[in-house]
């Protein structure tokens, strides 16, 4: 189990080793039952003092992720009488934890696809509100055509016709670009990927929104990147907070959701992406612009990207195509200039050799038609209408003291709970009646907040939304009661 300790960081020894810790458990990587190393070991393993390892299991044990038994161990999560009983042959893994590696957390793809059956959890579509027949009809017709496409590779740049089509497409959203410029990604998470292996090492210094996307924590945590977080407020990322931070730390990365923040809907104000872009430009950092669902708005369109406002290249723009058009396709791309460009092209090379030339020619002939057009028309009104829905249901149900965030757009729906109410408890409750959503826990990069939860109104129809948000409100009702008639309980 390697923990990367920043002994330079402002967060204590103690509380590193605790979130790395916790960190794997909610990724499944230390898993239910895993015996620990010794508090000695530990301490010895990361060159801490034994009272840092101590500090750093008791809260650990105190919050319910691990147990200690007596003349046995350390266990993670496990019931101490289950662990009591079982045989040695259930840890014969164990051995398993001397081989080192260098995942300090994996939160995202636990939440990513879920077998429940009401998934409020994934930021995807409905698979009935996408084109498939007709990208049905494009791969047949490409298959006809060219039988021979499977057989060859793309340009590890990705398909210039794709390229030289997105090109127009960024242009008509004010992003400047050439098709030299544009590098076709598996998917936004491989952009962001690209950027933190070519550019993000450890004790390099990455400033994230809190909440954020779970997937680029994961990412920017794999590199031992010293994570700091600026909160977000409805007008997007405090950009005061922002220039204090950057003040005092010279950060390498600055990485934003400003269009329909994932997960809190909040859009950054004009005035804010042009004081983030000067921001950067002082202290000669990167920004990335991750813009996933910018088209799927529900009133006004929001501002143009920050990338628009980009005339020396520190803004490296990820558009996605996966989420409102094609999931199976896995199509993104990502816009930069210069030298940035040049490397971040080498690194798809050391990556993949470039992405499936099959898919990138499926979508082509989507891009720039009237069809795209209607498409976005269509899906915007689908999902206001799912939001809507949504919306009211909480309105009608939910209790006293919970709030939530209405967004103008985007896929999800921020809702936070009373502040001694763990999201991660609540989850669990909500796996009995086959409802899943995702914790508020995965998407802070430092800080411990247990009592949000982001569910997603995109993918499940109608009335499994119906199903589910009632289940829900119902769900936190029945917690918010039980606290009261504790709270309210005769002492003696």
């Amino acid at each position: 189990m390697q923990i990367e300790i920043q002994r330079n960081a402002e967060v204590s020894l103690s509380k590193q080793i605790y979130q790395s810790i916790v960190d794997r458990i909610r990724s499944g990587l230390l898993q239910d039952g895993l015996q620990l190393p010794s508090v000695r070991d530990l301490s010895k393993q990361l060159g801490v003092s034994l009272v840092t390892a101590v500090k750093a299991y008791q809260q650990l044990e105190q919050e319910g992720f691990i147990t200690s038994i007596q003349g046995k161990g350390t266990f993670v999560k496990m019931n101490r009488k289950a662990a009591e009983e079982s045989n040695d042959e259930l840890f014969s893994y164990d051995w398993q934890l001397s081989v080192q590696d260098y995942l300090p957390r994996s939160q995202f793809g636990r939440f990513h696809l879920v077998p429940e059956k009401i998934n409020l959890s994934s930021s995807m579509i409905d698979p009935g509100l996408l084109p498939n027949r007709y990208l049905e009809r494009e791969i047949h017709q490409i298959l006809t055509d060219n039988p021979r496409i499977l057989s060859q590779y793309g340009e590890i740049q990705g398909d210039i016709h794709l390229r030289k089509a997105m090109d127009e497409y960024l242009k008509r959203v004010g992003v400047p670009s050439t098709p030299e410029n544009i590098l076709v990604t598996s998917g936004s998470q491989q952009g962001i990927d690209l950027v933190a292996r070519t550019f993000v090492g450890p004790g390099d210094v990455v400033v994230m929104e809190a909440p954020t996307y779970p997937g680029a924590i994961d990412v920017f945590r794999g590199r031992g990147a010293i994570i700091l977080t600026v909160p977000v407020d409805k007008d997007g990322m405090r950009v005061d907070i922002l220039q204090n931070l950057c003040d005092k730390h010279k950060p390498k990365i600055i990485y934003t959701i400003p269009t329909f923040h994932n997960p809190t809907g909040a859009v950054m104000t004009s005035k804010r992406r042009r004081q983030m872009l000067e921001i950067a430009q002082s202290i000669q950092c990167l920004i990335i612009e991750d813009d996933p669902w910018g088209e799927i708005y529900f009133d006004k369109k929001p501002p143009s990207p920050i990338k628009s406002l980009d005339h020396n290249g520190h803004v490296i723009y990820l558009k996605g195509l996966s989420k409102t058009l094609a999931p199976g396709c896995r199509i993104g791309i990502l816009a930069a200039s210069g030298t940035v460009f040049n490397r971040l092209l080498a690194a798809k090379a050391n990556s993949d050799l470039g992405s499936p030339l099959l898919t990138q020619k499926s979508v082509l002939p989507f891009i720039n038609s009237k069809r795209m057009i209607d498409h976005y028309k269509k899906l915007r009104t689908a999902l206001r209408i799912r939001r809507d829905l949504v919306l009211e249901l909480l309105s009608q149900h939910m209790p006293d003291g919970v709030s939530w965030v209405i967004p103008d757009g985007g896929l999800n729906v921020w809702i936070s709970l009373p502040s001694w109410l763990d999201s991660n408890q609540v989850l669990l409750e909500a796996k009995k009646q086959q409802l899943t959503f995702l914790p508020g826990s995965a998407c802070y990069p430092v800080e411990q907040e247990n009592h949000h939860l982001r569910i997603s109104y995109s993918y499940m129809n109608e009335p499994l939304l119906q199903q589910g948000v009632t289940t829900l409100c119902t769900i936190l009702q029945s917690q918010l009661s039980s606290k009261q008639v504790h709270d309210s309980a005769p002492f003696f």
